[in-house]
């Protein structure tokens, strides 16, 4: 039997959201073991004088929990 914990994190990019996505699985990957999935939970840009400076993503990212 499985066990999976899930947790909020969020990830920023200057490039794009998918980049944010692929930062934050990154850097979820080197504190938590096993992750399995992540769902986009919100999206949102920041803007500076017009333009989009910032992308950012809060996720739910899953990891199974080890015996």
């Amino acid at each position: 039997m499985s066990i999976a914990k899930v947790s909020e994190i969020s990830a920023t990019s200057s490039k794009s959201f998918e980049d944010a996505v692929v930062q934050g699985i990154t850097r979820a990957n080197k504190t938590l073991r096993n992750v399995r999935s992540a769902w986009l939970k919100e999206q949102q840009v920041r803007v500076k004088d017009g333009a989009i400076t910032e992308y950012q993503v809060n996720m739910m990212v899953t990891f199974i929990i080890e015996d």
